[in-house]
């Protein structure tokens, strides 16, 4: 079962990639999520170059995965603030827009920037 799910997610990714690549004007918000933690980052893809990260193994108090997310999603927002980023692609890597997905798309949308 394991590799029907990894499986899956691998196809949805590589055909997202083909169609979204980031650039420094509109760099690409690309997002990994494990079983316990969850990593952001904003990438441009023609330099190959990571602008900002941010990940959950920074926050002190670990509480509720989503909350996290949330954090995540504020956090990597004010750092591309920082660096001038005011759009992005969001590139949710094959995962579905739900959970704690959703809930750093929405923390980030909350910091500022726009997808």
């Amino acid at each position: 079962m394991k590799d029907l799910k990894t499986n899956r997610r691998k196809k949805i990714r590589d055909k997202v990639r083909s169609k979204i690549t980031g650039s420094s004007t509109c760099p690409r918000l690309s997002v990994f999520r494990s079983n316990k933690e969850i990593y952001a980052q904003i990438i441009d893809d023609i330099k190959q170059i990571t602008l900002v990260s941010s990940n959950s193994l920074k926050i002190k108090n670990k509480s509720d995965k989503k909350e996290q997310a949330f954090k995540i999603g504020e956090d990597i927002a004010k750092k591309a603030k920082s660096k001038g980023i005011e759009e992005v692609k969001f590139d949710r890597s094959g995962y579905l827009y739900h959970g704690r997905i959703k809930y750093l798309a929405d923390g980030a949308r909350k910091g500022g920037l726009k997808f």
